[in-house]
């Protein structure tokens, strides 16, 4: 199969032109007319031709404003204009490349200058839609693979963090809700000129999917412990604290057979280690006090407490929204980050319905844990 013959769409208003520069192109090219600018704009919209000899001289319309015109529309745009003209001055040329013209080339046309002219800027036409097609191809490529790896992180922290739920089943859908939870309250301050450059969209995204590992290293808190139903004790409470240690030691791990220490997980080392810290030096494991406290952490902590209080668990019943928002208000300036709480104040009622929406999965997911089917 041949490849098409490129089109021409020549514009003049003299029908001895037209037939002139058709006679001349028409053996090497389709060759399309319009005697007027109206009407070059009309076929050229209903079919787009690849290179345009525009007359400058023309009632109703002339070349220099059916230029313009034929620039304005994106579909058209990129098509290669080649001014025909009896004018000869140098101001006259500028005016039209300056428009969007390609070439300039003054009557009586020589035809062997014509047909160069045209043969150059069809083959830089088509330069330039190969590259096109071959950015837009990369371009496309470049957004699977990104997506395709995104995937790959997002699966490899929700299969770590199962380890951990599968162990505490009172959790029920506690991370689901808290990283929701967290992207409510990271998206509200990144509005902030304080927080706009740390919480970019890319960095919201990685903080929300390292969400899940929080609690990661309590896979390495005993089972006697971890599901202990009464109040555990002094002895039983260091032990649980140590999952912080646990779970950041985990991901260092994790860093070290990529080679890294800059990778995906960067923001789920923040937020492990550091969402028991407080905001007035009180927390574990190290009693960071301020904004030495990691933002990921001090964003982590509310989500993750508000979800405590609410959810059920062995060792207490839920309490209500209300006492929750209550409590966690009264605590902002000690155990937490006060511009995150009214961040968290502004959003309750988004807080409560994410809770109210995932409630009702928690008796499912607790129900399909303890007895898997065969």
């Amino acid at each position: 199969m041949m490849d098409r013959k490129p089109t021409i769409l020549v514009v003049d208003d003299v029908p001895g032109n037209i037939a002139l520069l058709s006679g001349l192109l028409k053996p090497h090219y389709r060759v399309k007319v319009a005697n007027n600018g109206v009407r070059a704009l009309q076929v050229a919209k209903e079919s787009p031709p690849d290179l345009i000899l525009l007359d400058i001289m023309m009632p109703v319309m002339d070349g220099y404003e059916t230029c313009r015109r034929l620039k304005l529309e994106n579909e058209l745009k990129e098509i290669p204009v080649i001014f025909l003209t009896a004018k000869e001055e140098t101001q006259d040329e500028s005016k039209g490349l300056e428009i969007g013209a390609v070439d300039y080339l003054t009557k009586p046309i020589r035809a062997p200058i014509l047909l160069s002219r045209v043969k150059t800027h069809l083959e830089l036409k088509q330069s330039r839609d190969i590259l096109k097609d071959h950015n837009h191809f990369l371009e496309m490529e470049i957004s699977r693979r990104s997506q395709e790896v995104s995937t790959i992180q997002e699966v490899t922290i929700m299969s770590m963090a199962a380890l951990a739920e599968i162990r505490d089943l009172d959790t029920g859908n506690h991370i689901q809700r808290t990283k929701y939870y967290l992207r409510l309250l990271a998206t509200h301050l990144s509005r902030q000129d304080k927080y706009r450059a740390l919480l970019t969209p890319e960095a919201i995204d990685l903080m929300v999917t390292s969400a899940p590992l929080h609690d990661i290293g309590k896979v390495g808190i005993p089972d006697y412990i971890l599901q202990k139903p009464g109040k555990l004790t002094a002895a039983e409470y260091e032990v649980m604290k140590t999952h912080t240690l646990l779970g950041h030691e985990a991901i260092l791990r994790a860093e070290k057979l990529m080679n890294s220490s800059d990778t995906f997980l960067r923001f789920a080392k923040e937020i492990v280690l550091y969402h028991h810290e407080r905001w007035d030096g009180k927390g574990y494991p190290y009693g960071l006090r301020g904004e030495r406290i990691p933002l990921s952490a001090r964003l982590m902590a509310v989500a993750d407490v508000y979800d405590a209080l609410t959810g059920k668990r062995v060792y207490k019943t839920a309490i209500p929204h209300e006492m929750a928002v209550r409590m966690i208000v009264e605590d902002s300036g000690t155990h937490f980050d006060p511009e995150v709480v009214r961040s968290f104040v502004e959003n309750q009622r988004h807080f409560l319905e994410i809770h109210e929406r995932y409630k009702g999965e928690e008796a499912e997911l607790l129900l399909t844990a303890s007895f898997p089917s065969a």
